[in-house]
């Protein structure tokens, strides 16, 4: 009988070989195969031969390239498309999922091939929204959409950001219940990006061109107003949550505010500290 070390090592060696994908040798006979360590993430074995799982995504953003594939596949798609008719009535919840997997034609089982369950239906509507804003883009600035006047990239985004709030519209009573999942561990790391994909498309879709260090301030700025704008709406029970408007536009003026004192601090640093290098080289220093 083995020792117990040894039997532990030929149990790994025999998972380990049922990790590698075999593939077949281009100089060999069908039958005579050679092992390669190549992991089964980039491909799977389907009868003898390789068959990419997924082409691959590009990790920037390109406006002369076709977008890579949405995050949902077809039927992530239609069993989501079909429960989000179901969250007004029962929230984001395994009942809504279960419902439109039924509606979708499929069994209510089906609701489990759905990524991180719930959440995956909030992720649908957070992708969702942030995607429906690009079509509405013409729609918002009509003929003054290549038009770029001072003061219009900010009025812009007050437009663009009150266009996604609406579009919580039909849920808002239900999403105190997202926001305190989008909360857990686990689903904060991907709540967190997508508020950094909404933010970041809102400023290019605006118009925004900056290349300068603004280009992140304004994001995180526009981050925590909008975050607090969405926390906000959810208890406004005004006509057309016209304080929640009134709300996001005092956010929005009290950001350029602070911009423009932030800017006029470092204009100011700026010229005092040059003015003082000049004053040194005027008295031979070295500088």
């Amino acid at each position: 009988m083995r020792p117990p070390a040894l039997r532990l090592a030929a149990a790994s060696a025999r998972s380990i070989r049922r990790f590698r994908t075999i593939v077949p040798s281009s100089t060999s006979s069908p039958s005579t195969t050679t092992r390669t360590n190549r992991p089964l993430t980039s491909a799977v074995l389907l009868n003898h031969q390789l068959v990419p799982s997924s082409s691959p995504r590009r990790s920037y953003h390109s406006t002369t390239h076709p977008p890579p594939p949405g995050p949902f596949t077809p039927v992530e798609s239609a069993i989501l498309s079909a429960a989000y008719q179901h969250v007004p009535t029962h929230g984001f919840t395994p009942e809504a999922l279960a419902l439109g997997a039924r509606s979708a034609g499929y069994l209510d089982i089906s609701a489990t091939v759905v990524p991180d369950g719930v959440f995956g239906l909030i992720r649908w509507h957070l992708v969702t929204q942030r995607l429906a804003l690009a079509g509405k883009k013409t729609a918002l600035f009509g003929a003054e959409e290549n038009k770029l006047v001072p003061g219009e990239v900010a009025r812009r985004v007050e437009a663009l950001v009150w266009e996604r709030l609406m579009g919580n519209k039909e849920i808002n009573s239900r999403w105190q219940e997202a926001l305190a999942i989008m909360a857990q561990p686990t689903y904060v790391p991907a709540s967190v990006k997508e508020l950094a994909l909404l933010v970041d498309e809102i400023w290019y879709l605006a118009g925004d061109v900056a290349v300068d260090p603004s280009w992140y301030t304004k994001r995180a700025s526009l981050s925590a107003i909008y975050a607090a704008s969405e926390l906000f709406m959810t208890n406004d029970r005004s006509p057309d949550f016209q304080e929640t408007r009134e709300f996001l536009r005092r956010r929005l003026g009290e950001a350029s505010e602070i911009g423009d004192a932030t800017r006029s601090v470092r204009e100011w640093v700026s010229f005092t500290a040059s003015a003082g290098i000049n004053v040194l080289r005027s008295k031979g220093m070295p500088i």
